[in-house]
């Protein structure tokens, strides 16, 4: 039975791996004890869908290992478990029980690699080791008979970048993967997981405990409004000051400060493409180098809000939070070397709170007000290109924006090959690489519809407020 509210199982025993992993690390007795973890998570009585207990326990430590930041060796933070990948149907076309046995035979004839023969009742078979995956015996089955399956990774992965292994695993091309980590939610054995960097923000906050001049601050993405909905936003901000975090700042605010900026680059240069979603700006360099000159220059919302920070005070460490896998491959950059000192999920923060047996939903509230109504709603999508609207009437720029606003990587692709070809009408992309925005982001506790709905309503909470009010206390208008 999963806890909380997880979605699926899967992201529930991620989670309680995490949770404990961060245990013993609060107590610096991790290394004595990674060996008893899988003991239990998978207690010797536990039922499991492996064909033993002892699998189920030995893919356990397979995540472990990567709850401690997985192989060094692999530059991707989206690793696969090859142990536990090996449950799936193998992909490609498969012959149902709809086929008849007929004599026509014309999926035969259709294909050219003789891959196609007859059992003993007249029924087509494919020969794997031939077949290419062509479909022409598909399409010419009037049955319908035939038809092409994929592994859900494969399915959900739209820039293809996950093939099988010649020993049926799922593997990920690297110089493909965006990181985007819709693999890994959509595995329903939870072979493909992201790197965890949960110890990393435990070392940093006991070291602030031991040192006065050593702060640590949590900057926390504006889809935080849509998770943790057992307890009041209020309550989780309590609850990250009472995990050791020295002060809560949006990642909101940096967004108003990328609205101020990006609205004033597109008005000089005439056509932009944000830079706000990590994977979408990954995608551009991979698979349309020619536009990289269109990105947007300004850092990220998480990129700009750091920067402030560690301006503000040098002896900081701040940890972003939020729903991104790509953020852990963002935060690596050079450009964000040294500003950005590590990345956490939605998921990975449920399990650091209940490692410390912290009840939310008994804290008194606190507070978290820095950001505008713009710079929140760009959680889900469309918020950024509304956002660069405001901004662009807030700074009296005459500069009508027509945005294109890709909810998707699927509609990324398709406004990136328009603007390759100079059919796209619209000067401004707003690319998010998740369908529905930051709110469909891999790392989000929950990704149900109403996401949008409570993004909004905590971006009216701040409508008072214009996006100049909101940057005010930095120097980005100065």
């Amino acid at each position: 039975m999963k806890t909380k509210n997880f979605d699926t199982q899967v992201q529930d025993l991620k989670y309680r791996v995490l949770r404990e992993v961060a245990r013993f690390a609060w107590k610096g007795k991790l290394l004595e004890n990674i060996l008893n973890i899988p003991n239990i998570i998978v207690p010797g009585k536990t039922p499991t869908t492996r064909c033993c207990i002892y699998k189920e326990k030995a893919i356990v430590s397979e995540r472990v290992k990567l709850a401690m930041g997985g192989n060094a060796n692999n530059p991707n933070v989206i690793e696969v478990i090859d142990i536990a990948c090996d449950d799936c149907p193998t992909g490609g076309y498969h012959v149902t029980d709809a086929c008849r046995g007929c004599l026509a035979h014309r999926c035969e004839e259709a294909c050219r690699l003789n891959a196609i023969s007859f059992d003993d009742n007249h029924r087509a078979v494919i020969n794997k080791n031939k077949c290419v995956e062509c479909g022409m015996c598909a399409k010419a089955c009037f049955y319908n008979a035939i038809i092409s399956y994929k592994r859900p990774c494969e399915a959900s992965c739209k820039i293809k970048a996950i093939s099988m292994s010649e020993d049926k695993h799922a593997q990920i091309n690297n110089d493909e993967c965006i990181s985007c980590g819709a693999c890994s939610y959509q595995c329903p054995f939870g072979a493909i997981m992201d790197k965890s960097y949960i110890t990393n923000v435990i070392d940093f906050i006991l070291k602030s405990q031991n040192n006065t001049k050593y702060k640590v601050y949590a900057v926390v993405a504006p889809s935080i409004s849509s998770q943790f909905r057992y307890a009041k936003l209020g309550q989780v901000i309590a609850g990250l000051k009472q995990l050791g975090f020295y002060s809560v700042i949006e990642v909101a605010l940096g967004a108003d400060m990328v609205a101020y900026e990006e609205a004033k680059e597109l008005a000089q240069k005439g056509f932009l493409t944000s830079s706000c979603c990590p994977a979408f700006v990954d995608y551009i360099e991979k698979k349309f180098p020619n536009l990289k000159q269109h990105i947007s220059h300004n850092l990220s919302p998480m990129g700009a809000i750091a920067k402030y920070i560690k301006e503000t005070d040098p002896t900081s460490k701040v940890v972003f939070i939020g729903p991104c896998t790509a953020k852990k491959m963002e935060f690596k950059k050079d450009k964000l070397k040294g500003i950005v000192d590590t990345v956490m999920t939605f998921e990975e923060l449920q399990a650091l709170i209940d490692s410390k047996d912290i009840d939310l939903t008994t804290l008194e509230e606190d507070v978290l007000d820095n950001a505008s109504y713009y710079g929140r709603i760009f959680a889900r999508s469309g918020g950024l290109s509304e956002a660069v609207k405001q901004s662009l009437k807030e700074q009296n720029i005459e500069f009508e924006v027509k945005p294109e606003v890709c909810n998707g990587i699927e509609a990324c692709k398709v406004a990136l090959m328009k603007k390759g070809k100079d059919l796209l009408p619209s000067n401004f992309i707003e690319g998010m690489a998740c369908v529905g925005g930051c709110i469909g982001g891999a790392g989000n506790i929950t990704h149900g519809v109403t996401n949008a709905a409570e993004v909004d309503k905590y971006g009216k909470q701040a409508l008072e407020k214009t996006i100049l009010d909101a940057i005010s206390v930095t120097n980005i208008n100065k």
